[in-house]
């Protein structure tokens, strides 16, 4: 594979299929070979649970449900590519063309919640891709999950950077009228430059700052992330971002510096390459910076700040902006206080 990535291909992250660590052969394609454009596949899931449990003491959640695996977001940066490679395929272009969608998730959680041992407690949707990616538009699988939840009065907390979340915002007032929904919505760079090509099919900046106000103004509190903080291509945005999600709306914030683990290195160092070739070693170097010399630091609570002297340098702008801003506060709480098993004896009181 050639150091340089290819022409970059209209509406992707990654143009080309980085090797799969678990599979013994690899197609290396033609370099001369000019790329063709690459149509995004939909597979179906056949998963027979939905509700995932993290056992990592610093992600900030416990239960998750993921209605996609893989996402046509394409973010250049995404930590969770390599969970493609578990799949058989790559983290590269296949992880933002090849997607898996469980249609079965909302049948799937009513069973779960429904269930005498499901003990009520926030869930977040989605903890590994985003839960409105563009099919999501289509196949409405997160607003079904979003019904069943709304019915059950089970809390929920939203992660995404679509201003598609505001279609479903009748479910989630309805259950922020109970304290029981929360929306994080990421906002990387306010240049829609930058994001056309970091985060290509994602929604632009403005419309994700438009989706706090849309939010807010329905009475869904949202927490604003600042996330990734790529050093030397987008962390001199914290501040005006912070600002810019205040006056739209947002109650907090918070941020993680870039990770890059496993696949996600090789794919976006040639992104790198691609779109800023120029400052892509002082890139690396910062990232390296802090994650103790590499890309990647694996440990749990160091992997979600950073370590060293850069580490805290952002750490203290963040605490800064986010004072000025406002956003310097918790997390609302989300309560199950609420819950209820629809036509069951808790109805009755």
């Amino acid at each position: 594979m050639s150091s340089q990535s290819p022409t970059p291909k209209t509406g992707r992250g990654s143009d080309w299929q980085p090797r799969n660590r678990f599979a013994r052969l690899h197609y290396e394609p033609d370099p001369e070979t000019p790329p063709g454009r690459v149509r995004t596949e939909f597979f179906e899931d056949d998963t027979r649970t939905i509700i995932s449990r993290n056992q990592s003491p610093d992600v900030g959640f416990e239960v998750s449900l993921n209605p996609y695996r893989g996402c046509e977001h394409g973010c250049a940066y995404c930590y969770a590519r390599p969970t493609h490679e578990y799949l058989g395929w790559s983290a590269g272009l296949d992880f933002e063309s090849r997607i898996l969608v469980k249609t079965r998730a909302p049948a799937l959680l009513r069973e779960a919640l429904a269930s005498p041992r499901w003990k009520p407690e926030a869930l977040t949707l989605s903890g590994v891709t985003d839960c409105y990616q563009p099919v999501e538009r289509r196949l409405e699988i997160t607003r079904g999950c979003l019904a069943v939840l709304a019915e059950f009065r089970n809390p929920v907390a939203i992660i995404t950077k679509n201003h598609l979340v505001t279609r479903d915002i009748d479910h989630l007032s309805a259950l922020a009228a109970h304290g029981a929904a929360m929306v994080n919505l990421s906002i990387t760079t306010l240049d829609p430059a930058l994001a056309r090509i970091l985060e290509p099919r994602a929604s632009p900046p403005s419309r994700r700052l438009a989706a706090i106000a849309e939010l807010t103004a329905a009475g869904i509190p949202v927490r604003v992330m600042v996330s990734p903080q790529i050093p030397g291509l987008n962390d001199h945005e914290m501040p005006a971002i912070l600002a810019e999600a205040a006056r739209a709306g947002a109650v907090t914030a918070v941020y993680i510096p870039v990770r890059l683990p496993g696949a996600v290195a090789p794919v976006f160092e040639a992104w790198l390459e691609t779109h800023f070739p120029g400052k892509k070693e002082k890139i690396l170097d910062r990232i390296r910076s802090l994650r103790g010399g590499r890309l990647n630091d694996p440990e749990f609570g160091s992997r979600m700040r950073g370590s060293g002297p850069y580490a805290e340098t952002l750490r203290a702008m963040f605490h800064i902006a986010a004072r000025k801003a406002g956003l310097a506060k918790s997390a609302p709480e989300l309560s199950t206080a609420a819950f209820r098993v629809p036509g069951g004896q808790m109805e009755l009181f």
